[in-house]
């Protein structure tokens, strides 16, 4: 095991490294400023190929850095995203590539214009624990489809999985076109300070906004994925075991750590008691005990399962409603951690104020929906909401009516896999999109250009000004 000194000696040498890498790739940038379409589906589809050549490895890596993560929700989660993305990139990136003729006024003529798609040219991209190879890799796919080279910064709380994924890298793809970058939070720091041409950012919010401070002495463009409390909405008509069906499973996915998990659930008053034992009929049927469980997620570290242990400890303390879904024994040795469903809390508590990110779930009753939604939209905007209804005026009230990075009706989390949809948060939960071509043109300058030939009818107003021809065209075109 490596001493304190040889740890901090390697994460300050991975600091001193940042900038001759990223040296590095923008001359390979300058040499290569516009990849062409094939060049790029080579590179998309060899990351395929490594990322499904390495499936055993890449699961068993989560798996040891999370001390117990489902199998099955690492490939649901982390290598389906990524194969079902690269296809649907390389069906369409040529119609991506190719330039875009725009209308020309008259006023403008003869003259043509094109808007050119350019690769940007070295992508940053910062990785969280939850989903660290998802996270990783989604980002890429559009980063390298518009032509870039890509450098990747993975979090420390995930270091097997930092380590395979970058040796991965390195075995494969040159240096100058995706470099892996890991170390401790000082590295992050001075990452996110590079003068890259975009920086991609997904984790907290607190942290977003140190990472967006940093990137502002480059003047860095920024996509930021941040989270936020998402809330699930149960309307009045939908029948209670579907609706915790859908969002047990969106809960329960990753033991709720993912950034676009259900924080709580706004569920009709005269419904709230039913709703919960609705929940823990179908929790029971998903998870028929948690130890030894392969199919329930550990929670990734003590830090953060000590962090949720007092979440529900100070609600229990300040009188809320604490109703365990699940086996509360768990004598695995593992961090797994039963569902923790709260009733009412006091508004003031950090489970109500702070993005949860575990098995911990307020309900919050409501009397009518115009309540639940003064509700959401009193509070800071969500990356995702949840609504459980079928029917269409409530469906519509609720869509147009509050505001979130995403959402889904009758489902929770299926949305981010959907290739052709951007994905991003609003305000607090985030800024910017990626996936399928918002991905595309995230990572593209769309530089519009206007062309024009040997006849220049614009002389006709040029100084000196007054002229006959110069009155007749603010005539014509002034209006």
């Amino acid at each position: 095991m490596a001493t304190a000194v040889e740890t901090m000696t390697a994460a300050q040498e991975t600091k001193d490294s940042l900038r001759p890498l990223l040296e590095k790739q923008q001359k390979a940038y300058r040499a290569n400023p516009m990849p062409s379409k094939a060049d790029r589906i080579r590179n998309l589809q060899k990351l395929k190929k490594v990322m499904l050549d390495n499936q055993g490895a890449i699961i068993k890596a989560i798996s040891d850095d999370f001390a117990g993560r489902s199998p099955e929700e690492t490939q649901l989660a982390e290598l389906m995203p990524i194969a079902q993305d690269i296809n649907y990139t390389c069906k369409k990136l040529g119609k991506w590539m190719k330039p875009s003729k725009r209308h020309v006024g008259q006023h403008l003529q003869p003259a043509k214009a094109v808007v050119h798609y350019q690769p940007l040219g070295v992508v940053g991209i910062m990785v969280p624990w939850n989903y660290p190879v998802q996270l990783a890799v989604l980002p890429m796919i559009g980063a390298l489809a518009a032509g870039n080279r890509v450098m990747v910064k993975m979090s420390e709380f995930t270091p097997s999985t930092a380590d395979l994924f970058a040796k991965l890298m390195k075995d494969n793809f040159p240096e100058d076109l995706i470099c892996v970058v890991n170390g401790d939070a000082g590295v992050a720091a001075d990452f996110s300070k590079l003068p890259f041409d975009h920086l991609l950012f997904t984790g907290s919010t607190q942290v977003g906004r140190i990472v967006m401070r940093a990137a502002a002495e480059n003047l860095t463009p920024v996509t930021l994925e941040l989270g936020g409390k998402s809330p699930a909405i149960v309307a009045d008509d939908v029948d209670l075991e579907e609706a915790a069906e859908r969002i047990c499973f969106g809960k329960s996915f990753n033991a709720g750590q993912t950034c676009v998990a259900p924080d709580y659930i706004l569920c009709p008053r005269n419904k709230q008691e039913a709703f919960i034992e609705a929940y823990r009929k179908v929790f029971n049927r998903m998870y028929p005990k948690l130890s030894n469980n392969s199919d329930y997620t550990s929670i990734v570290n003590d830090r953060q399962y000590q962090r949720l242990n007092k979440l529900v400890d100070d609600a229990r303390e300040s009188g809320a409603g604490i109703h365990i879904i699940g086996e509360e024994n768990i004598d695995d040795g593992s961090r797994r951690m039963p569902l923790h469903i709260i009733t009412d809390a006091r508004e003031d508590l950090a489970v109500m104020q702070d993005e949860i990110f575990g098995p911990v779930m307020p309900v919050v009753p409501y009397d009518s929906m115009d309540e639940a939604l003064s509700y959401i939209n009193d509070r800071p905007r969500p990356l995702a909401l949840y609504l459980f209804s079928h029917n269409s005026q409530c469906q519509s009230k609720v869509m147009e009516g509050t505001h979130s990075g995403g959402a889904c009706i009758n489902e929770t989390l299926l949305h981010v896999a959907v290739d052709d949809m951007p994905f991003g948060g609003i305000g607090p939960s985030g800024m910017g999109h990626y996936h399928g071509h918002e991905g595309f043109l995230t990572f593209t300058k769309a530089k519009g250009t206007l062309v024009k030939g040997k006849f220049n009818a614009a002389k006709f107003m040029y100084p000196p000004y007054g002229g006959l021809l110069g009155k007749i065209v603010f005539k014509l075109f002034v209006r």
